[in-house]
């Protein structure tokens, strides 16, 4: 929603907004950009008499403001469809889908085609560290757009993507998730099914060849031409080191790729990436050439900083895939140091406990893990008890910042894995290593 905030105040709108909390990064990007900010829904902003709310599907019945909207009968329409409607009409638009991975594979495409010349709109659920702001508004034809499974408001329960009608569409990968509106995987399967029945037979699929969900949702009908990435006979990497790959069509090479982004989940989407700006009409030589000045994304994978020789990093991962994904990421760069992994269990999914028997084998790669288990409804310690004594529960945030600190010793990296904002531990972990790093300790 703070994206589509950026985009109507791009294209000429007054804009204000308002959300139950209100932080970094999101916050200062829109507050940089003129958009007003109000914390909370107090039925007190119908003052602002707006020519049109639009709605989130964070939003329910009994919200207050809602409540007030719907008893004055004001203009109300879901955040896709006015983006559909107001933004994304007679673009060709480039929709990333899949469980994990939107966020990086949609920077890494729209970077794709802003070093090749295509200055593209974009609208991504992130902040990429190549771009100034995680939404923009051009007068290019192109627009890349994080294309979210989950529905798309109250009153409007199909995902968000089946409004956005892409060209091109990345199927990243599917999984169970979104425990509170999905009642199993089939049911998601369902929807990317939809996704699929929608999309033209000009367009282009690039769907993850090694997942056999993906495969099964295109079984099940599919009347748009399909390039396959992560096996041989379609786009793939060919290993060269650690951080450096031959990008591979078949048998044809497009060159050496640099990235600066560990885990093998990360040269899946930068070959995703590659497909779908080809078809475009991106010479794939001068992506694979592109890649080596991606940045990354903030809050994936970030480094946060240094102190009392502890590294201390931020990553968004909240499913059992990602968070094995990203301990194996950066595993393959610390090598045989020790990682202090710090999960924070906040997603609707996590809190109902779903993902809870996987979490063990998730966490399997860290030296040490340390789990918030505020308001959960379930028993993170007995959940994680395979793990043994490497595992530590606490509901008390200040309490686990000093089981971490008592932990950390020069040369470890904390891993600290949550999608909110984790009551700043990050800076909370920083400041006292810092002063533990001038105390001589």
């Amino acid at each position: 929603m703070g994206g589509l905030a950026l985009l109507a105040r791009q294209a000429g709108y007054r804009v204000t907004g308002c959300d139950a909390n209100v932080y970094p990064p999101m916050s200062t990007q829109l507050a940089a950009q003129g958009v007003v900010l109000i914390e909370g829904y107090g039925e007190d902003q119908l003052a602002i008499k707006p020519d049109l709310w639009v709605i989130g599907n964070v939003i329910a019945r009994g919200n207050p403001l809602m409540e007030a909207i719907l008893d004055r009968a004001g203009p109300f329409v879901s955040g896709p469809e006015w983006l559909a409607q107001a933004i994304l009409r007679g673009k060709w638009v480039l929709a990333v889908s899949g469980t994990h991975g939107k966020t990086t594979a949609s920077a890494i495409l729209a970077w794709i085609l802003e070093e090749t010349g295509y200055d593209p709109g974009y609208l991504i659920g992130g902040m990429p560290q190549n771009f100034s702001t995680s939404a923009r508004l051009t007068q290019a034809p192109v627009f890349v757009i994080e294309a979210d499974e989950y529905d798309t408001a109250f009153f409007d329960k199909r995902s968000k993507f089946v409004h956005y009608r892409a060209k091109t569409a990345i199927l990243n990968n599917i999984e169970f998730d979104h425990a509170d509106i999905f009642a199993d995987l089939a049911a998601i399967e369902t929807h990317f099914h939809h996704f699929v029945r929608i999309l033209p037979q000009s367009g282009l699929i690039v769907a993850n060849g090694r997942d056999p969900v993906v495969e099964r949702v295109l079984r099940r009908g599919c009347w748009t031409p399909t390039e396959k990435f992560g096996v041989e006979d379609g786009w793939h990497a060919e290993n060269l080191s650690d951080d450096a790959f031959e990008v591979r069509l078949g048998k044809t090479s497009y060159g050496r790729a640099q990235l600066d982004l560990a885990g093998e989940h990360n040269r899946m989407n930068a070959l995703a990436a590659i497909a779908a700006a080809r078809h475009v009409g991106t010479d794939p030589s001068r992506a694979v050439e592109a890649l080596s000045r991606f940045r990354g994304v903030k809050r994936r994978m970030e480094l946060r900083g240094r102190a009392a020789g502890v590294t201390v990093y931020d990553d968004f991962a909240h499913h059992p895939t990602a968070i094995a994904a990203s301990i194996e990421g950066l595993r393959r760069v610390v090598n045989g140091e020790r990682i202090i992994a710090i999960l924070e269990p906040r997603s609707n999914t996590m809190k109902l406990g779903v993902m809870k028997d996987a979490l063990p084998a998730s966490l399997a790669g860290a030296d040490r893990v340390f789990c918030y288990a505020k308001d959960l409804g379930w028993d993170a310690r007995a959940a994680l008890a395979p793990l043994g004594a490497r595992a530590v529960c606490a509901q008390d945030l200040e309490a686990l910042v000093s089981e971490v600190l008592a932990e950390a010793r020069a040369g470890d990296h904390v891993l600290v894995m949550s999608n909110g904002a984790f009551g700043g531990i990050h800076d909370k972990l920083l400041a006292a290593l810092e002063r533990r790093g001038g105390a001589g300790g």
